[in-house]
Order: C-alpha cells, then sequence, then structure tokens
C-alpha cells in the first residue's frame, strides 16, 4: 500500500517562505514521477509543479514560476516544495501526488495514482 504524508504547512506573511514535504512509502519512490497540487476553498484542484523519477526534470504552472522549487532526495523517499515570496493568493490546501510511471510530467490531476491528505498554507497580507 503506497503512503504519501505531507508536512510543513502553516501560516506565513505575505513574502515569507515555507518548505513542505511528502514521505512516500510502500511502493519504489523511483517508479513515480511525483507532483504538488493545491486547493483554495470553492475552487479545483491545481497544479503546482511536478518532478520525474531523477529530478532531471521539472514543470511549473506559471503562477508559481520563479518563486516554488519542487526537488526530491530518492535516498529518503521524499519531495519538497519550496515556497518563495509568497502571496495571498497562495493560500491553499497544498497536496502531494504520485505518477506511476516517472518519467512522465503530467498537470491533471486524474493522472496522478496516489496522493497524500494535505496541509494546509495559509499567507497572510
Amino acid at each position: 500500500q503506497v503512503q504519501l504524508v505531507e508536512s510543513g504547512g502553516g501560516l506565513v506573511q505575505a513574502g515569507g517562505s515555507l518548505r513542505l514535504s511528502c514521505a512516500v512509502s510502500g511502493r519504489t519512490f523511483t517508479t513515480f514521477a511525483m507532483g504538488w497540487f493545491r486547493q483554495a476553498p470553492g475552487k479545483e484542484r491545481d497544479f503546482v509543479a511536478a518532478t520525474s523519477w531523477n529530478d532531471d526534470n521539472t514543470y511549473y504552472a506559471d503562477s508559481v514560476k520563479g518563486r516554488f522549487t519542487i526537488s526530491r532526495d530518492n535516498a529518503k523517499n521524499t519531495v519538497y516544495l519550496q515556497m518563495n515570496n509568497l502571496k495571498p493568493e497562495d493560500t491553499a490546501v497544498y497536496y502531494c501526488a504520485a505518477d506511476f510511471p516517472g518519467h512522465l510530467l503530467r498537470v491533471t490531476s486524474y493522472d496522478y495514482d496516489y496522493w497524500g491528505q494535505g496541509t494546509q498554507v495559509t499567507v497572510s497580507s
């Protein structure tokens, strides 16, 4: 059984930074591409960033490009999302997701096979 557990969310002022982590267990981590999505109240779940199985390829939503960085540590079975220069519009529940096979970078939520429970990020103005 594959499990994804996010951590690192919280309350931060605009302009601040947070780093989210997502620990994966239950299957060989390097078989997955990993993605981050977010969902604000009353809105759809939106793509944020994705990284391939070996972290050689990454892709970002335009809204976070230049501010967020996705990375992974395959020795720790963990994917990260470093978020800098946060804005109030970044407020959402952030979810990590795992996608098999690991060489594709996909942006639609229904392509992903496994999901974490989500972590709340709140950015105050």
